[in-house]
Protein backbone atom coordinates (compact mmCIF):
# COMPACT_ATOMS: atom_id res chain seq x y z
CA UNK A 1 0.00 0.00 0.00
CA UNK A 2 1.41 3.48 -0.85
CA UNK A 3 1.65 6.23 1.63
CA UNK A 4 1.91 9.78 1.03
CA UNK A 5 5.27 11.59 -0.16
CA UNK A 6 8.06 12.90 2.29
CA UNK A 7 8.57 16.32 1.99
CA UNK A 8 11.38 17.00 0.32
CA UNK A 9 14.45 19.26 2.21
CA UNK A 10 13.64 22.39 1.24
CA UNK A 11 9.81 21.92 2.09
CA UNK A 12 10.80 20.56 5.36
CA UNK A 13 13.13 23.42 5.86
CA UNK A 14 10.69 26.00 5.16
CA UNK A 15 7.82 23.92 7.14
CA UNK A 16 10.52 24.50 10.60
CA UNK A 17 10.69 28.03 9.71
CA UNK A 18 7.16 28.62 9.48
CA UNK A 19 6.65 26.42 12.39
CA UNK A 20 9.03 28.57 14.76
CA UNK A 21 7.30 32.02 12.97
CA UNK A 22 4.04 30.80 14.32
CA UNK A 23 5.42 29.54 17.79
CA UNK A 24 7.40 32.74 18.10
CA UNK A 25 4.03 35.14 17.52
CA UNK A 26 2.15 33.19 19.93
CA UNK A 27 4.09 32.42 22.66
CA UNK A 28 6.42 35.75 22.41
CA UNK A 29 5.86 36.78 26.40
CA UNK A 30 7.79 33.30 27.41
CA UNK A 31 10.63 35.45 26.15
CA UNK A 32 10.89 37.38 30.06
CA UNK A 33 12.03 35.19 32.75
CA UNK A 34 9.35 33.29 35.25
CA UNK A 35 6.64 30.92 34.99
CA UNK A 36 2.97 31.75 32.90
CA UNK A 37 0.62 30.62 35.29
CA UNK A 38 -2.89 30.15 34.26
CA UNK A 39 -6.14 27.78 34.80
CA UNK A 40 -4.62 24.64 34.76
CA UNK A 41 -0.95 25.47 33.45
CA UNK A 42 1.31 24.88 37.08
CA UNK A 43 4.81 25.36 36.33
CA UNK A 44 7.21 25.17 39.71
CA UNK A 45 10.75 25.29 40.03
CA UNK A 46 11.45 21.58 40.86
CA UNK A 47 7.86 19.27 41.27
CA UNK A 48 8.68 16.79 44.02
CA UNK A 49 8.40 13.28 43.27
CA UNK A 50 5.36 12.38 45.50
CA UNK A 51 2.96 9.74 46.22
CA UNK A 52 0.49 12.55 45.72
CA UNK A 53 1.03 13.00 42.05
CA UNK A 54 2.50 9.97 40.55
CA UNK A 55 -0.67 7.97 41.74
CA UNK A 56 -3.88 10.10 43.75
CA UNK A 57 -4.98 8.51 46.29
CA UNK A 58 -8.09 10.54 46.64
CA UNK A 59 -8.58 12.27 43.40
CA UNK A 60 -9.40 10.59 39.67
CA UNK A 61 -6.12 10.24 37.56
CA UNK A 62 -7.13 13.20 35.49
CA UNK A 63 -2.79 14.19 35.35
CA UNK A 64 -1.26 10.65 35.33
CA UNK A 65 0.94 10.30 34.34
CA UNK A 66 1.80 13.96 33.39
CA UNK A 67 2.40 15.19 37.32
CA UNK A 68 4.77 11.57 37.26
CA UNK A 69 6.92 12.44 34.03
CA UNK A 70 7.18 16.66 34.92
CA UNK A 71 8.43 15.01 38.16
CA UNK A 72 10.91 13.18 36.65
CA UNK A 73 11.89 15.62 34.11
CA UNK A 74 12.38 18.44 36.34
CA UNK A 75 14.47 16.85 38.80
CA UNK A 76 17.05 17.24 35.77
CA UNK A 77 15.85 20.88 34.39
CA UNK A 78 14.49 23.55 36.26
CA UNK A 79 10.49 23.97 35.61
CA UNK A 80 10.34 27.41 33.51
CA UNK A 81 13.04 25.77 30.83
CA UNK A 82 10.42 22.85 30.74
CA UNK A 83 7.04 24.75 30.16
CA UNK A 84 8.99 26.60 27.51
CA UNK A 85 9.94 23.21 25.67
CA UNK A 86 6.92 21.68 25.62
CA UNK A 87 4.69 25.10 24.57
CA UNK A 88 7.10 25.98 22.12
CA UNK A 89 7.27 21.72 21.46
CA UNK A 90 3.48 22.00 21.00
CA UNK A 91 2.81 24.80 18.48
CA UNK A 92 6.45 23.62 16.20
CA UNK A 93 5.18 20.31 16.00
CA UNK A 94 1.56 20.64 15.03
CA UNK A 95 2.39 22.46 12.46
CA UNK A 96 5.18 20.88 11.10
CA UNK A 97 3.20 17.33 11.51
CA UNK A 98 0.36 18.70 9.48
CA UNK A 99 2.80 19.91 6.75
CA UNK A 100 3.99 16.75 6.63
CA UNK A 101 1.12 14.62 6.28
CA UNK A 102 -1.21 16.72 3.79
CA UNK A 103 -0.51 15.26 0.25
CA UNK A 104 -0.15 18.18 -1.30
CA UNK A 105 0.77 19.19 -4.83
CA UNK A 106 2.19 22.18 -4.19
CA UNK A 107 4.41 23.67 -1.72
CA UNK A 108 2.83 26.20 -0.58
CA UNK A 109 -0.09 24.17 0.73
CA UNK A 110 2.06 22.60 3.02
CA UNK A 111 2.25 25.89 4.49
CA UNK A 112 -1.59 26.53 4.56
CA UNK A 113 -2.24 23.15 6.27
CA UNK A 114 0.81 23.76 8.45
CA UNK A 115 -0.63 27.31 9.95
CA UNK A 116 -4.36 26.24 10.16
CA UNK A 117 -3.56 23.72 12.25
CA UNK A 118 -1.18 25.72 14.26
CA UNK A 119 -4.10 28.50 14.84
CA UNK A 120 -7.06 27.10 15.44
CA UNK A 121 -9.52 27.95 18.04
CA UNK A 122 -9.08 24.87 20.16
CA UNK A 123 -5.36 25.13 19.90
CA UNK A 124 -6.00 28.66 21.41
CA UNK A 125 -8.76 27.50 24.09
CA UNK A 126 -6.46 24.48 25.43
CA UNK A 127 -3.95 26.96 25.77
CA UNK A 128 -5.93 29.55 27.24
CA UNK A 129 -7.03 27.18 29.86
CA UNK A 130 -3.63 25.80 30.78
CA UNK A 131 -4.21 22.21 29.32
CA UNK A 132 -0.58 21.56 27.82
CA UNK A 133 -1.13 18.39 27.96
CA UNK A 134 -3.95 18.24 25.60
CA UNK A 135 -1.77 20.43 23.18
CA UNK A 136 0.94 17.74 23.29
CA UNK A 137 -1.70 15.42 22.18
CA UNK A 138 -2.84 17.62 19.64
CA UNK A 139 0.11 17.99 17.88
CA UNK A 140 1.37 14.39 18.27
CA UNK A 141 -1.90 13.55 15.70
CA UNK A 142 -0.38 14.26 12.61
CA UNK A 143 2.48 12.01 13.45
CA UNK A 144 0.55 9.59 14.95
CA UNK A 145 -1.36 9.28 11.61
CA UNK A 146 1.90 9.64 9.59
CA UNK A 147 3.32 6.70 11.22
CA UNK A 148 0.17 4.19 11.33
CA UNK A 149 -0.05 4.68 7.61
CA UNK A 150 3.59 2.91 7.70
CA UNK A 151 2.73 0.31 10.08
CA UNK A 152 -0.52 -0.27 7.93
CA UNK A 153 1.87 0.04 4.84
CA UNK A 154 3.99 -2.47 6.22
CA UNK A 155 6.90 -0.61 6.27
CA UNK A 156 9.90 -1.78 8.37
CA UNK A 157 11.04 0.36 11.65
CA UNK A 158 6.83 2.12 11.53
CA UNK A 159 5.60 0.56 14.91
CA UNK A 160 8.70 2.10 16.99
CA UNK A 161 8.08 5.29 15.54
CA UNK A 162 4.38 4.89 15.55
CA UNK A 163 5.13 4.65 19.71
CA UNK A 164 7.34 7.29 19.66
CA UNK A 165 4.98 9.54 17.55
CA UNK A 166 2.05 8.39 20.34
CA UNK A 167 4.35 8.75 23.52
CA UNK A 168 3.94 12.37 24.23
CA UNK A 169 -0.31 12.21 23.97
CA UNK A 170 -0.30 9.39 26.73
CA UNK A 171 0.45 11.51 29.28
CA UNK A 172 -2.96 12.53 29.46
CA UNK A 173 -6.20 9.91 29.68
CA UNK A 174 -7.88 12.14 26.64
CA UNK A 175 -4.92 12.33 24.98
CA UNK A 176 -4.22 8.60 25.33
CA UNK A 177 -7.48 7.43 24.13
CA UNK A 178 -7.11 10.07 21.43
CA UNK A 179 -4.15 7.99 20.21
CA UNK A 180 -5.62 4.59 20.84
CA UNK A 181 -8.64 5.13 18.64
CA UNK A 182 -6.65 6.84 15.88
CA UNK A 183 -4.24 3.66 15.79
CA UNK A 184 -6.93 1.11 15.94
CA UNK A 185 -8.73 2.77 12.91
CA UNK A 186 -5.71 3.43 10.45
CA UNK A 187 -3.48 0.36 11.35
CA UNK A 188 -5.82 -2.69 10.97
CA UNK A 189 -5.81 -4.03 7.58
CA UNK A 190 -6.27 -7.42 5.96
CA UNK A 191 -2.61 -9.42 6.58
CA UNK A 192 -1.70 -7.16 8.99
CA UNK A 193 -2.26 -8.81 12.06
CA UNK A 194 1.20 -9.24 14.09
CA UNK A 195 2.01 -5.36 13.29
CA UNK A 196 -1.83 -4.47 14.35
CA UNK A 197 -1.50 -6.08 17.54
CA UNK A 198 2.00 -4.68 18.36
CA UNK A 199 0.83 -1.36 17.63
CA UNK A 200 -2.44 -1.74 19.88
CA UNK A 201 -0.71 -3.57 22.88
CA UNK A 202 1.96 -0.85 23.11
CA UNK A 203 -0.55 1.67 22.83
CA UNK A 204 -2.15 -0.15 25.73
CA UNK A 205 0.58 0.41 27.75
CA UNK A 206 1.28 3.55 27.18
CA UNK A 207 -2.22 4.44 28.69
CA UNK A 208 -1.65 1.51 31.63
CA UNK A 209 -0.56 4.33 33.90
CA UNK A 210 -4.04 6.27 34.14
CA UNK A 211 -5.84 2.88 34.16
CA UNK A 212 -4.29 1.49 36.61
CA UNK A 213 -4.47 4.58 38.56
CA UNK A 214 -7.97 4.52 37.83
CA UNK A 215 -8.58 0.98 39.15
CA UNK A 216 -6.73 1.58 42.75
CA UNK A 217 -8.11 4.93 43.39
CA UNK A 218 -10.40 5.68 46.52
CA UNK A 219 -12.46 8.18 44.61
CA UNK A 220 -14.13 5.76 43.05
CA UNK A 221 -14.89 5.89 39.03
CA UNK A 222 -17.97 7.99 38.94
CA UNK A 223 -18.25 12.19 38.63
CA UNK A 224 -20.40 14.81 39.38
CA UNK A 225 -23.43 14.49 36.30
CA UNK A 226 -23.39 18.62 37.51
CA UNK A 227 -20.32 18.92 35.27
CA UNK A 228 -22.20 17.76 31.99
CA UNK A 229 -23.83 21.08 32.34
CA UNK A 230 -20.95 23.02 33.32
CA UNK A 231 -18.43 21.40 31.08
CA UNK A 232 -20.76 21.13 27.86
CA UNK A 233 -19.73 23.27 24.80
CA UNK A 234 -20.56 26.75 24.97
CA UNK A 235 -21.63 29.33 22.09
CA UNK A 236 -19.37 31.87 21.13
CA UNK A 237 -21.50 33.92 19.24
CA UNK A 238 -24.70 34.16 17.31
CA UNK A 239 -24.55 30.80 15.44
CA UNK A 240 -24.73 28.67 18.83
CA UNK A 241 -22.54 25.87 20.15
CA UNK A 242 -22.69 23.52 17.14
CA UNK A 243 -21.50 26.44 14.88
CA UNK A 244 -18.51 26.89 17.56
CA UNK A 245 -17.41 23.54 17.57
CA UNK A 246 -17.29 23.04 13.83
CA UNK A 247 -14.43 25.88 14.09
CA UNK A 248 -13.10 23.51 16.00
CA UNK A 249 -13.87 26.10 19.06
CA UNK A 250 -16.69 26.18 21.50
CA UNK A 251 -15.20 25.36 24.77
CA UNK A 252 -16.85 25.61 28.08
CA UNK A 253 -14.93 28.37 29.32
CA UNK A 254 -15.83 32.08 28.79
CA UNK A 255 -12.51 32.89 30.26
CA UNK A 256 -10.40 31.13 27.97
CA UNK A 257 -11.64 31.60 24.37
CA UNK A 258 -10.58 34.40 22.53
CA UNK A 259 -12.17 38.02 22.48
CA UNK A 260 -12.07 37.40 18.51
CA UNK A 261 -14.36 34.45 18.56
CA UNK A 262 -17.55 36.62 19.30
CA UNK A 263 -17.09 38.25 15.98
CA UNK A 264 -19.95 38.59 13.38
CA UNK A 265 -18.22 37.26 11.07
CA UNK A 266 -16.45 34.76 12.52
CA UNK A 267 -19.44 32.05 11.54
CA UNK A 268 -19.14 33.18 8.13
CA UNK A 269 -15.49 32.50 8.55
CA UNK A 270 -16.68 28.62 9.70
CA UNK A 271 -18.74 28.51 6.65
CA UNK A 272 -15.30 29.35 4.32
CA UNK A 273 -14.11 26.81 6.15
CA UNK A 274 -16.01 24.07 5.49
CA UNK A 275 -16.71 24.49 2.10
CA UNK A 276 -13.13 24.24 1.59
CA UNK A 277 -12.60 21.07 3.42
CA UNK A 278 -15.56 19.87 1.09
CA UNK A 279 -13.97 20.66 -1.78
CA UNK A 280 -10.54 19.15 -0.42
CA UNK A 281 -12.31 15.80 0.47
CA UNK A 282 -11.74 14.71 -2.78
CA UNK A 283 -8.16 15.01 -3.23
CA UNK A 284 -7.73 13.75 0.02
CA UNK A 285 -9.46 10.27 -0.78
CA UNK A 286 -7.66 9.99 -3.93
CA UNK A 287 -4.06 10.67 -2.83
CA UNK A 288 -4.05 8.73 0.39
CA UNK A 289 -3.90 4.69 0.22
CA UNK A 290 -7.39 3.51 0.00
CA UNK A 291 -10.16 3.39 2.58
CA UNK A 292 -7.72 6.25 4.95
CA UNK A 293 -10.13 9.19 3.73
CA UNK A 294 -12.77 7.31 4.99
CA UNK A 295 -11.08 6.10 8.48
CA UNK A 296 -10.16 10.24 8.91
CA UNK A 297 -13.79 10.84 8.19
CA UNK A 298 -14.77 8.41 11.03
CA UNK A 299 -12.30 9.77 13.55
CA UNK A 300 -13.54 13.83 12.28
CA UNK A 301 -17.12 12.45 13.34
CA UNK A 302 -16.05 10.56 16.62
CA UNK A 303 -14.50 13.45 17.68
CA UNK A 304 -17.12 15.73 16.91
CA UNK A 305 -19.95 13.97 17.97
CA UNK A 306 -17.96 13.66 21.84
CA UNK A 307 -17.93 17.13 21.58
CA UNK A 308 -21.48 17.83 21.01
CA UNK A 309 -23.15 15.35 23.76
CA UNK A 310 -23.73 17.70 25.77
CA UNK A 311 -26.04 19.98 23.83
CA UNK A 312 -27.56 17.84 21.12
CA UNK A 313 -31.05 17.46 22.50
CA UNK A 314 -31.44 13.53 24.62
CA UNK A 315 -27.58 12.80 24.66
CA UNK A 316 -27.02 15.79 27.34
CA UNK A 317 -29.41 13.29 29.66
CA UNK A 318 -27.41 10.07 28.67
CA UNK A 319 -24.58 11.66 29.58
CA UNK A 320 -25.55 12.62 33.06
CA UNK A 321 -26.62 9.11 33.60
CA UNK A 322 -23.50 7.64 32.09
CA UNK A 323 -21.21 10.11 34.54
CA UNK A 324 -22.99 9.21 37.57
CA UNK A 325 -23.27 5.54 36.93
CA UNK A 326 -20.32 4.24 34.84
CA UNK A 327 -16.99 3.91 36.17
CA UNK A 328 -14.37 6.71 33.59
CA UNK A 329 -17.68 7.85 31.97
CA UNK A 330 -16.55 11.51 33.39
CA UNK A 331 -13.77 11.74 30.73
CA UNK A 332 -16.48 12.67 28.78
CA UNK A 333 -18.13 15.55 30.43
CA UNK A 334 -15.87 17.77 28.49
CA UNK A 335 -15.88 16.14 24.98
CA UNK A 336 -14.87 19.31 23.28
CA UNK A 337 -11.47 18.20 24.06
CA UNK A 338 -11.82 15.19 21.79
CA UNK A 339 -12.64 17.74 18.90
CA UNK A 340 -8.65 17.49 17.85
CA UNK A 341 -9.41 14.57 16.21
CA UNK A 342 -11.86 16.54 13.95
CA UNK A 343 -9.52 19.38 13.49
CA UNK A 344 -6.57 17.40 11.99
CA UNK A 345 -8.81 16.05 9.28
CA UNK A 346 -10.80 19.75 8.53
CA UNK A 347 -7.47 21.24 8.19
CA UNK A 348 -6.27 18.57 5.78
CA UNK A 349 -9.31 18.74 3.47
CA UNK A 350 -9.52 22.45 3.80
CA UNK A 351 -5.74 22.89 2.83
CA UNK A 352 -6.50 20.72 -0.07
CA UNK A 353 -9.67 22.50 -1.21
CA UNK A 354 -7.76 25.85 -1.54
CA UNK A 355 -5.49 24.22 -3.53
CA UNK A 356 -7.93 22.31 -5.95
CA UNK A 357 -9.37 25.62 -5.96
CA UNK A 358 -6.59 27.39 -7.86
CA UNK A 359 -5.61 24.72 -9.76
CA UNK A 360 -6.22 26.04 -13.25
CA UNK A 361 -5.27 29.52 -12.05
CA UNK A 362 -2.23 31.52 -13.12
CA UNK A 363 0.99 30.35 -10.72
CA UNK A 364 1.81 33.74 -9.53
CA UNK A 365 -1.91 34.51 -8.79
CA UNK A 366 -2.45 31.35 -6.85
CA UNK A 367 0.54 31.61 -4.85
CA UNK A 368 -0.95 35.05 -3.84
CA UNK A 369 -4.57 33.06 -2.90
CA UNK A 370 -2.27 30.44 -1.39
CA UNK A 371 -0.19 32.49 1.14
CA UNK A 372 -4.17 34.59 2.25
CA UNK A 373 -5.41 30.93 2.78
CA UNK A 374 -2.65 30.68 5.00
CA UNK A 375 -2.99 33.77 6.76
CA UNK A 376 -6.51 34.18 6.99
CA UNK A 377 -6.44 32.03 10.49
CA UNK A 378 -4.61 34.82 11.76
CA UNK A 379 -7.00 37.46 10.64
CA UNK A 380 -9.84 35.95 11.82
CA UNK A 381 -8.67 34.86 15.24
CA UNK A 382 -5.48 38.01 16.12
CA UNK A 383 -5.37 37.74 19.92
CA UNK A 384 -4.25 34.13 19.40
CA UNK A 385 -0.70 36.38 19.02
CA UNK A 386 1.66 37.42 22.06
CA UNK A 387 -0.05 34.64 24.03
CA UNK A 388 -3.45 34.89 23.65
CA UNK A 389 -3.06 39.34 23.56
CA UNK A 390 -1.47 39.27 26.84
CA UNK A 391 -2.50 36.34 29.18
CA UNK A 392 0.59 34.01 28.72
CA UNK A 393 2.44 36.42 30.70
CA UNK A 394 5.32 34.98 33.27
CA UNK A 395 5.54 35.90 36.68
CA UNK A 396 7.65 34.66 39.67
CA UNK A 397 6.72 32.94 42.81
CA UNK A 398 7.56 35.28 45.63
CA UNK A 399 10.20 33.99 48.39
CA UNK A 400 6.59 33.01 50.97
CA UNK A 401 6.20 30.08 49.26
CA UNK A 402 10.48 29.07 49.02
CA UNK A 403 9.90 29.63 53.17
CA UNK A 404 6.80 27.54 53.53
CA UNK A 405 8.71 24.86 51.43
CA UNK A 406 11.48 24.41 53.19
CA UNK A 407 9.53 24.59 56.43
CA UNK A 408 7.17 22.07 55.59
CA UNK A 409 10.05 19.84 54.38
CA UNK A 410 11.56 20.31 57.35
CA UNK A 411 8.83 18.61 59.49
CA UNK A 412 6.67 16.66 57.51
CA UNK A 413 3.22 16.11 57.75
CA UNK A 414 0.13 16.74 55.56
CA UNK A 415 -0.34 20.12 54.95
CA UNK A 416 -4.19 22.06 54.44
CA UNK A 417 -4.66 24.92 51.60
CA UNK A 418 -6.76 27.69 53.02
CA UNK A 419 -9.38 29.10 52.02
CA UNK A 420 -10.97 26.26 50.23
CA UNK A 421 -10.85 26.64 46.80
CA UNK A 422 -9.17 24.82 43.53
CA UNK A 423 -8.62 27.91 41.60
CA UNK A 424 -6.38 30.87 42.88
CA UNK A 425 -6.25 34.64 41.90
CA UNK A 426 -3.44 35.68 43.22
CA UNK A 427 -2.16 39.46 43.34
CA UNK A 428 1.23 38.99 42.49
CA UNK A 429 -0.18 36.66 39.21
CA UNK A 430 -2.43 39.73 38.45
CA UNK A 431 -5.97 39.42 36.28
CA UNK A 432 -5.45 35.21 35.70
CA UNK A 433 -6.77 32.36 37.40
CA UNK A 434 -4.75 29.14 38.30
CA UNK A 435 -4.82 26.12 39.77
CA UNK A 436 -3.42 26.07 43.22
CA UNK A 437 0.23 25.84 42.53
CA UNK A 438 0.98 23.82 46.42
CA UNK A 439 0.24 20.55 45.64
CA UNK A 440 3.27 20.66 43.32
CA UNK A 441 5.58 23.40 45.03
CA UNK A 442 5.73 21.70 48.65
CA UNK A 443 7.42 18.11 49.21
CA UNK A 444 4.42 17.60 51.79
CA UNK A 445 1.39 16.16 50.82
CA UNK A 446 -1.36 18.95 49.87
CA UNK A 447 -4.83 19.07 50.61
CA UNK A 448 -7.24 21.32 48.40
CA UNK A 449 -10.59 21.78 47.35
CA UNK A 450 -11.59 20.10 44.85
CA UNK A 451 -14.81 21.42 43.89
CA UNK A 452 -15.53 23.39 40.89
CA UNK A 453 -17.77 26.61 40.02
CA UNK A 454 -19.02 27.26 36.92
CA UNK A 455 -20.60 30.16 36.57
CA UNK A 456 -23.97 29.32 39.22
CA UNK A 457 -22.90 25.55 38.30
CA UNK A 458 -21.28 23.90 41.29
CA UNK A 459 -19.52 20.67 40.15
CA UNK A 460 -18.32 18.34 43.44
CA UNK A 461 -15.31 16.90 43.56
CA UNK A 462 -13.95 13.43 44.51
CA UNK A 463 -11.73 13.64 47.48
CA UNK A 464 -13.32 12.27 50.47
CA UNK A 465 -10.87 13.14 52.87
CA UNK A 466 -11.47 16.88 51.76
CA UNK A 467 -15.24 16.58 51.99
CA UNK A 468 -14.93 15.41 55.72
CA UNK A 469 -12.76 18.71 56.53
CA UNK A 470 -15.14 21.10 54.87
CA UNK A 471 -17.97 19.70 56.42
CA UNK A 472 -15.88 20.19 59.95
CA UNK A 473 -15.15 23.68 58.92
CA UNK A 474 -19.06 24.72 57.59
CA UNK A 475 -19.66 23.92 61.47
CA UNK A 476 -17.25 26.53 62.36
CA UNK A 477 -14.70 23.71 64.23
CA UNK A 478 -11.06 24.01 63.96
CA UNK A 479 -8.65 22.11 62.07
CA UNK A 480 -6.67 20.92 65.06
CA UNK A 481 -7.14 17.88 66.03
CA UNK A 482 -8.10 16.32 62.26
CA UNK A 483 -3.86 15.02 62.01
CA UNK A 484 -3.20 17.64 59.27
CA UNK A 485 0.31 18.73 60.39
CA UNK A 486 0.11 22.03 58.64
CA UNK A 487 -2.26 24.90 57.69
CA UNK A 488 -1.14 27.42 54.77
CA UNK A 489 -3.98 30.45 54.58
CA UNK A 490 -3.04 31.60 51.04
CA UNK A 491 -3.84 35.75 51.12
CA UNK A 492 -5.30 37.80 48.51
CA UNK A 493 -7.01 34.68 46.78
CA UNK A 494 -10.72 34.06 46.91
CA UNK A 495 -12.47 33.06 49.77
CA UNK A 496 -12.26 33.97 53.42
CA UNK A 497 -10.77 31.92 56.68
CA UNK A 498 -12.48 31.95 60.09
CA UNK A 499 -10.18 32.16 63.00
CA UNK A 500 -11.83 29.89 64.45
CA UNK A 501 -10.07 27.23 62.27
CA UNK A 502 -7.06 28.25 63.34
CA UNK A 503 -8.00 27.67 67.46
CA UNK A 504 -4.84 25.75 68.52
CA UNK A 505 -2.48 26.10 65.95
CA UNK A 506 0.57 27.66 65.78
CA UNK A 507 1.95 30.31 63.88
CA UNK A 508 5.49 29.17 62.30
CA UNK A 509 5.77 31.41 59.32
CA UNK A 510 3.53 34.95 58.76
CA UNK A 511 4.53 36.53 55.59
CA UNK A 512 2.61 39.03 52.70
CA UNK A 513 1.77 36.42 50.49
CA UNK A 514 1.24 33.04 53.01
CA UNK A 515 0.79 32.56 56.49
CA UNK A 516 2.02 28.48 58.14
CA UNK A 517 0.40 27.56 61.21
CA UNK A 518 1.47 23.94 62.67
CA UNK A 519 -0.51 21.89 64.84
CA UNK A 520 2.22 20.51 67.54
CA UNK A 521 0.40 17.61 68.72
CA UNK A 522 -0.74 16.36 64.84
CA UNK A 523 1.60 13.02 63.81
CA UNK A 524 4.24 13.88 61.40
CA UNK A 525 2.61 11.73 58.88
CA UNK A 526 -1.24 11.15 58.04
CA UNK A 527 -2.59 9.16 55.64
CA UNK A 528 -5.68 7.05 54.37
CA UNK A 529 -4.27 5.52 51.43
CA UNK A 530 -4.75 2.30 49.38
CA UNK A 531 -2.30 -0.16 50.15
CA UNK A 532 1.41 0.11 49.25
CA UNK A 533 1.18 -2.60 46.56
CA UNK A 534 -1.80 -0.78 44.93
CA UNK A 535 0.10 2.30 44.10
CA UNK A 536 3.52 0.29 43.27
CA UNK A 537 1.02 -1.23 40.64
CA UNK A 538 0.87 2.40 39.35
CA UNK A 539 3.90 2.77 40.00
CA UNK A 540 5.04 -0.66 37.74
CA UNK A 541 2.46 0.06 34.97
CA UNK A 542 4.26 3.70 34.57
CA UNK A 543 7.65 2.12 34.29
CA UNK A 544 6.01 -0.10 31.57
CA UNK A 545 5.22 2.90 29.61
CA UNK A 546 9.04 4.29 29.91
CA UNK A 547 10.28 0.98 29.08
CA UNK A 548 8.45 0.84 25.67
CA UNK A 549 8.70 4.18 24.80
CA UNK A 550 12.70 3.39 25.57
CA UNK A 551 12.68 0.59 23.68
CA UNK A 552 11.13 1.91 20.88
CA UNK A 553 14.01 5.03 20.58
CA UNK A 554 16.43 2.38 20.72
CA UNK A 555 14.79 0.22 17.64
CA UNK A 556 14.11 3.44 15.62
CA UNK A 557 17.68 4.64 16.57
CA UNK A 558 19.18 1.24 15.06
CA UNK A 559 17.59 1.78 11.87
CA UNK A 560 18.23 3.87 8.86
CA UNK A 561 17.49 7.70 9.41
CA UNK A 562 14.03 8.56 7.87
CA UNK A 563 12.79 11.74 6.81
CA UNK A 564 11.26 12.38 10.06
Amino acid sequence: MSVPSTPTRRERWMLYAVAATVAAVVLAPLAASGYALLYDMVFVPRQPLSWQLVAPADSLPRAVPMDAVVSLVTQLVPGWLLQRLVLVGAVVFAAVGAGYLVPAERRATRVVAAVSYAWTPYLAERLLIGQWGLLLAYAALPWIVWAALRVHAGRAGAVPRLVLAAAPAAITPTGGLLAFATVALLVPGRGRRRSSVLALGALLVLNAPWLVAALVTGAGGTSDPAGVEAFAARAENWAGPLAALAGTGGIWSAQATPGSRSGFLVPLATLVLLVMAGVGAGPLRRRLPAGVAVRLGVLAGGGLLLAALGVLPGTADALRWAVLHVPGAGLLRDGQKFLAGYALPLVLCAALGVERLVARWDRDLAVLVLAGAALLPVAVMPDLALGGAGRLRPVSYPADWRRVAALTAEDPGVVLALPLSAYRAYPWNPDRVVLDPLPRYLSAEVLTDDTLRVGDVTVAGENRRIRKLRRLLRDGRPVAGTGVRWVVVQHGSAGTVDPAWLAGLEKVHDGPFLTLYRDPAAPPVWREDPSDPARWAVVAALGSALLVVGFAALSALRRRPTAW
